[in-house]
Formats: C-alpha cells, structure tokens, sequence
C-alpha cells in the first residue's frame, strides 16, 4: 500500500511517499509544496492544491494522513494553517482517498517514542526507519512520519480514518 504523508503549512506543506506492507515500510517520495507570501491568500490555497493534484495523480496513492492542526498562541497564525490543511484535505478527497489524521503529539511517539520530540529527532528516526532516503526538509521529514504513523495504525488494525 502507498500512503500519502501530509504535513500542511501555508507556506511549506512537506509530503512523504511510503510503501507499506503489514509492518515493513519503503520510502518512496518526499518534497515540500511552498507558496510565495506576498500572494494573495486564496492564490496561495489554490497553488497548495493544484501541487498537491499533481502529486497525487503521478504518485497515485492508496491512502493518505494529514497532521491535526496545532493550535498557536495566534489565532490569525492558526486560522491560516487550517486554511491550508482544508485546501490540501479537498484535493485528497477529490481524489477519492481516504485520509487519516493524527495529533502532532500522536506522530511524535509513534516515530521517536515520545510525544514533545522535536524535529531535528524526528528527522533523525526518519533516517533510521527510512535508510537511504533523502529528506527534502523537516517538513518532509514530519509528513514521512504521518505517513510512518498512518501505516503502523492500519498495521494494527487503527486507521484514524475519520
């Protein structure tokens, strides 16, 4: 199965390919979808989702997960993020997937074992899960550990699927 990792950020979503078979994971794919700030906002979620289209259509996933919003200090930051993550939810729904999604503090322990590990660890784990690949940033490397997450939920009999 090819899971679809998502980590959306209005500016850098980072996305990750994986295969998994029962508990045994392959990297396939990672990038980063950026759009440019000095674009107006629904320029901006229209370019997240039409990349994101692309990328569906020539990876052709069998299932995908989404990080669950973090809530921030600011609100306006927040509202902007779910903005974003919504933009990116309708693509991989338009393409009749169905979509995973998961707590940051869930992904976190999943990957690295505990649920306040940072990126620079959960970058670490990822080289280690997925020897040989090469992570195109952190924000890659997050939605790596979505899609890691996603596969050891459905290995388990836990989809996430909501």
């Amino acid at each position: 199965m090819k899971i679809l990792g998502l980590d959306p950020g209005l500016g850098t979503t980072g996305w990750g390919l994986i295969e998994a078979e029962g508990n045994r994971i392959r990297h396939l794919a990672n990038g980063q979808i950026k759009s440019d700030a000095k674009e107006p906002l629904p320029a901006r979620l229209s370019h997240l989702a039409s990349q994101l289209d692309a990328i569906i259509a020539d990876e052709a996933p069998d299932a995908a997960a989404a990080e669950e919003i973090f809530v921030n200090k600011n609100a306006q930051s927040t509202l902007k993020l779910a903005q974003a993550r919504g933009a990116l939810i309708l693509s991989v729904a338009r393409a009749g997937i169905a979509l995973g999604e998961y707590a940051p503090r869930l992904v976190k322990k999943a990957v690295v074992g505990v649920g306040n590990a940072d990126k620079a660890q959960i970058h670490a784990m990822i080289k280690v899960l997925l020897p040989g690949a090469t992570v195109a940033g952190p924000d890659a490397a997050d939605a790596l550990a979505v899609a890691i997450t996603h596969a050891h939920h459905l290995a388990a009999g836990k989809s996430g699927l909501r």
